[in-house]
């Protein structure tokens, strides 16, 4: 009797749990936190220690977390009316807002209780992270420059996993760095933001495809990932790296002319796959050869 009625004691639970994965989109991780992790790796003379790399991930996840939340907050009533995200939970009332507030702050917490063990200036840097992240969904509401704004607040990751290792801000590498992030995620996000052009115009909401046209936002798309490959050639003038770093650096190039190849104006089929898989790859490729260089080439 027990082993049959267990899984629909269980099922409640599971469900609130894939809810809540659902709407932080925790697979979204891998775009951001390697390059927390490689701004980490790279402040760091030696191999960072396991406590360090532990702390670092919880305050990126933390923050992400409550980033994410919020935007899903923010923007309910707004994918309430759109037919892409009219069936996500907080519209659906599968998780209430008031639920929403309380995980975001929760989330806060944690980015705040894991930099409070890391150097002090994470711990004085903490309160600009949060007004940024608070303050990213409201920009669509009045500007297309939206995208850099995203961009901007996951190159602070890079800056956040920088300073996590003790390394300092007066240098150029870390904001070189941030400047491939910045560029990188706002390249993406316009690709991406291509599904709702005609919706955005009809709410009213900015971004670059529903002020553009969609042509003209994949030229800047493209243009701010020429930027991201240009930065990290850049950044090998402030740090010495070996044959791994370049190996990376030119698959990382190709991934993002793949990107590009895919995603037509006419032709939006293939958005998801240029927007998941492919900058998925690309963000682990940037971390993966950077570890392997360190640990090979140092």
């Amino acid at each position: 009797m027990s082993t049959t009625l267990e899984p629909t004691k269980n099922q409640p639970l599971n469900r609130s749990v894939r809810e809540w994965a659902e709407m932080i989109k925790i697979e979204h991780t891998v775009f951001a936190l390697p390059f927390a992790l490689t701004g980490l790796f790279l402040a760091s003379p030696e191999i960072p220690g396991l406590l360090t790399i532990a702390f670092t991930v919880l305050a990126f996840s933390g923050a992400r977390a409550a980033a994410m939340t919020l935007n899903r907050l923010i923007d309910s009533e707004i994918d309430a009316r759109n037919p892409r995200t009219q069936e996500r939970a907080i519209p659906q009332g599968r998780i209430s807002k008031r639920s929403a507030i309380i995980g975001a702050l929760l989330s806060f917490s944690i980015m705040l209780l894991a930099a409070k063990q890391l150097p002090t200036i994470c711990m004085q840097l903490s309160p600009i992270a949060i007004l940024w992240l608070s303050f990213y969904s409201f920009t669509k509401r009045f500007t297309w420059l939206c995208h850099i704004v995203l961009g901007i607040a996951l190159g602070g990751a890079a800056l956040g996993g920088w300073v996590a290792a003790g390394g300092s801000l007066a240098l150029a590498a870390p904001w070189i760095l941030a400047i491939a992030v910045m560029t990188w995620v706002a390249g993406f996000d316009i690709i991406y933001a291509c599904q709702d052009v005609e919706f955005d115009r009809n709410e009213h909401l900015h971004s670059m495809p529903s002020r553009f046209g969609i042509g003209s936002a994949l030229t800047i798309s493209r243009a701010l990932h020429v930027v991201t490959v240009s930065a990290l050639f850049l950044l090998s003038r402030f740090i010495h790296f070996g044959w791994p770093y370049w190996v990376g650096l030119a698959l990382v190039a190709g991934m993002l002319i793949f990107e590009h190849s895919i995603v037509k104006e006419d032709d939006l089929s293939r958005v998801n796959a240029a927007f998941f898989t492919v900058n998925g790859i690309v963000s682990i490729l940037v971390f993966c050869t950077i570890l392997l260089d360190r640990l090979l080439i140092h």
